[in-house]
């Protein structure tokens, strides 16, 4: 049901990497009760982003196996991943992302230039995301979000600008809601971030 979890892959570990090595330990011996789901939120109130009003398609980042899921995940210090028991998102990760990236754009005042693929519409302008990070980081007690961009062109595949986007929050609780809190908020960060820069 989840990745190994090993308390031996921690050299000098933190209180708060042990706290957090128990919390999740301890989490896995629910019993098979129902996993607490958490959602993320699209950024509100930051501001009117302008710029040019050309049709912008979104499509679903990409990202590895891992983090394709629904589970939040955690990484020691040897980068070896593990799961928040007894929590879970909404849906999976890639999938709330772009919904929650579209949501931003629109809350930035972009209505109606900003859609997803089969709106039936032809875009002159597509937005790729890969996801790189999304999880705790257990030696540091943060949590890790890192998103790639890319704007390319619809009819020319031509990549006109990319960049990569990093956030980083401290997690103070080490259960799920902590855990799911500080994602979010750093994942807020980077989403005004993305729709800021690809006005």
């Amino acid at each position: 049901m989840s990745i190994p979890f090993s308390m031996s892959s921690f050299r000098r570990p933190s209180a708060l990497a042990l706290s957090l090595a128990a919390g999740l330990l301890l989490a896995g011996c629910g019993g098979g009760s129902a996993p607490t789901t958490f959602d993320l939120s699209a950024p509100r109130d930051f501001g009117r982003v302008g710029g040019s009003r050309a049709t912008l398609v979104v499509q679903e980042p990409t990202t590895v196996q891992a983090l394709d899921s629904d589970r939040v995940i955690v990484r020691d210090s040897a980068g070896a991943l593990s799961f928040v028991g007894g929590a879970q998102w909404a849906d999976r990760v890639p999938k709330l992302v772009q919904v929650r990236l579209i949501q931003t754009f629109e809350n930035g005042g972009r209505v109606g230039s900003v859609a997803r693929p089969g709106d039936r519409i032809t875009p002159e302008t597509q937005l790729l995301t890969d996801i790189r990070s999304f999880n705790i980081d257990a030696a540091s007690g943060t949590a890790v979000v890192e998103i790639t961009a890319k704007l390319v062109g619809d009819r020319t595949g031509d990549v006109r600008r990319a960049r990569l986007f990093t956030a980083r929050v401290p997690a103070g609780a080490v259960d799920g809601p902590g855990a799911a809190q500080a994602l979010d908020r750093a994942l807020s960060q980077v989403l005004v971030e993305i729709v800021r820069w690809a006005r």
